[in-house]
């Protein structure tokens, strides 16, 4: 069996910050980490390897820095990591990052076949979850997102069977393989790294491709690739106080809809 993990490196967004003045992320103003979600993706997969036998490739398209995440994954037990990392991926919305990830993926796959294709349920700094779908949808295999628990799997019969989060409730289904995997936090419990997988991390270079080691059309790269134009990213408002309203209950009620008359516009004067 061989699983393939897609990751990525995320600012921790708990401390990152906006840049006031152009109004994007400031993301030297916060540590490099991987993905959470990514992170249970990885434990999964290392997790049926261990169950059935195999291989777990991760793969991760950012910069040059992107390599202490694939470390971070072979320190959680994943064998092989794969960056793709290229000035043309630069700027890279959902669309073209699930091409660049796909056509990785299909390199990967001519070495050995892929058989579950695992990713986090989305990234804490887009939180579209849009690339494994995305991924999915190009490789033309089956997508199974927001699963919280694999109930049973097969690998001589070649299917598993989830548990995944629906709007209210949850619905257990079953997939052949192969198929792409999208996971909560709650799937697993992330545990601790052992000293020999520390050591094999800390030595570990992972294989890194440009544009000229896979097959892509570069129209489908970047910023032209890219469909999707962010106008502006702004910080709402800190909300005040509340305000302590005294007085008899005529004064009271007269006060409040004067707010609400004069000041939010909830009413139209005159109006019933």
């Amino acid at each position: 069996m061989h699983y393939v993990v897609c990751v990525k490196q995320v600012p921790d967004t708990s401390v990152v910050k906006l840049d006031p003045v152009t109004n994007t992320l400031d993301r030297s103003s916060a540590p490099s980490i991987i993905n959470p979600y990514d992170a249970h993706a990885v434990e999964e997969a290392v997790r049926l390897k261990k169950q059935s036998g195999g291989k777990v490739t991760v793969v991760s398209m950012g910069p040059p820095m992107a390599v202490s995440t694939i470390k971070k994954c072979i320190e959680l037990g994943a064998d092989e990591g794969v960056l793709i990392s290229d000035r043309a991926f630069a700027g890279s919305d959902t669309l073209a990052t699930s091409y660049a990830l796909t056509q990785a993926i299909k390199k990967i796959a001519e070495k050995e076949p892929v058989d579950i294709i695992f990713a986090g349920k989305q990234a804490i700094d887009g939180d579209t979850a849009q690339v494994g779908p995305g991924i999915a949808r190009r490789l033309g295999i089956p997508v199974l997102a927001q699963v919280n628990q694999v109930e049973h799997f097969s690998a001589e019969e070649k299917m598993i069977r989830v548990r995944r989060k629906i709007e209210d409730g949850h619905e257990v289904v079953e997939s052949k393989l192969p198929c792409l995997i999208t996971v909560e936090k709650e799937i697993n419990e992330l545990t601790y790294a052992p000293l020999p997988n520390m050591i094999k991390a800390a030595k570990y270079n992972p294989i890194v491709w440009t544009t000229n080691d896979i097959e892509v059309d570069r129209s489908q790269l970047g910023l032209k690739g890219s469909p999707t134009v962010v106008g502006k990213i702004f910080a709402p408002p800190k909300q005040s106080g509340g305000e302590k309203i005294q007085g008899t209950a005529d004064e009271v009620v007269n006060h409040v809809m004067d707010k609400l008359l004069n000041v939010h516009g909830l009413f139209a004067k005159g109006g019933v």
